[in-house]
């Protein structure tokens, strides 16, 4: 019929009265705005919500809501009808020790008067890639609209790891590791992982902030980026790769070839823009910068050969781009 049911396993919803409002906790953040876990003092660490409107939202938007919730023993039930309660929370013993929440809806025709249709690939693709940013979780997407129904269950146990050798997989790697990176600072949690492919002349670097893909960057990205251009260029110092005289290797061309993801989870995350797709924290940066500087280090250190042959390709880069610039100098004159 078009609807969608969303199910999970985590603690469920709340069902007690909320304090504030009067009514169940389960009401509240289905009709309140900003009344979700994300707003609270004690809801979660990290929230992947960007506003904290989202599942009121939702039931504002769609003709009906059913929401099911497993928590304390009990199954808790109530629907919502563009966006209003039509029946009492009701709630009845359950033998089962499950708990998590059940969302279903239809999207309201009366406001998508053009229609709405899922698609399936934007869907699929966001789902996989929450699952590699989420080690060993498990998302199961079903899609019952084809006669033949679409079912697809996503678990990475590897994690990003898992995703940059997807995202290499028809490559020729430089190196057979990954290099992963994961640390905690000042309650921000970092995840980096990336790799170096011959047949590459650009980089592929994708970067998460509390699992919202930021495409135009952020200080997680800055951060990674002179980290890396620094620690490779102390070790083309330290083996003499390149003469006295010469400058030292530019960002673009120790990036060359570069595929990496970046992720990390920031308690009070600051977006950039309307879209909110750059992340704004400047603590960020120094975070990355040293846990990743030190890592990459040490892992330099330990693997010679892999560090010359990535030096090689960033001096093969640097010699390709110098040689590219004089040659349009001479045009030029």
């Amino acid at each position: 019929d078009g609807s969608v049911s969303v199910t999970d396993d985590g603690r469920g919803i709340p069902t007690d009265v909320h304090p504030t409002t009067g009514k169940s906790a389960l009401e509240t953040v289905l009709t309140i705005l900003h009344a979700g876990g994300k707003f609270g003092s004690g809801g979660y660490k990290v929230s992947g919500g960007l506003h904290g409107v989202g599942i009121s939202v939702v039931n504002a938007l769609s003709a009906w809501v059913d929401v099911t919730v497993w928590r304390d023993h009990k199954v808790h039930t109530q629907r919502y009808e563009r966006g209003i309660p039509v029946t009492e929370l009701v709630s009845s013993p359950s033998q089962e020790e499950k708990t998590g929440t059940r969302v279903n809806f239809l999207p309201d025709t009366e406001i998508f008067s053009q229609g709405i249709e899922f698609d399936y690939s934007t869907l699929s693709g966001r789902l996989r890639e929450l699952a590699y940013l989420n080690a060993g979780v498990k998302i199961t997407f079903s899609d019952y609209r084809p006669e033949e129904p679409h079912i697809e269950t996503y678990c990475y146990e590897g994690g990003i790891k898992e995703y940059v050798a997807y995202m290499c997989r028809e490559k020729e790697t430089l190196h057979k590791d990954i290099i992963y990176v994961s640390g905690e600072k000042n309650g921000i949690n970092i995840e980096v992982a990336f790799q170096w492919c011959i047949d590459a002349y650009s980089d592929n670097i994708l970067g998460f902030a509390n699992n919202i893909r930021t495409i135009d960057g952020g200080t997680h990205l800055e951060g990674l980026k002179a980290v890396l251009t620094r620690t490779l260029n102390n070790v083309v110092c330290k083996r003499n790769k390149i003469k006295e005289n010469e400058p030292n290797l530019a960002g673009e061309n120790v990036r060359e070839g570069l595929t990496a993801v970046i992720s990390v989870k920031v308690p009070e995350p600051e977006f950039e823009g309307q879209t909110k797709t750059k992340l704004g924290n400047t603590e960020v940066r120094g975070i990355v910068d040293s846990l990743v500087g030190e890592t990459l280090n040490e892992y330099l250190e330990q693997n010679p050969q892999v560090a010359d042959t990535i030096i090689e390709k960033a001096v093969q880069a640097y010699k390709a781009a110098e040689a590219a610039r004089r040659a349009r100098d001479l045009v030029r004159r």
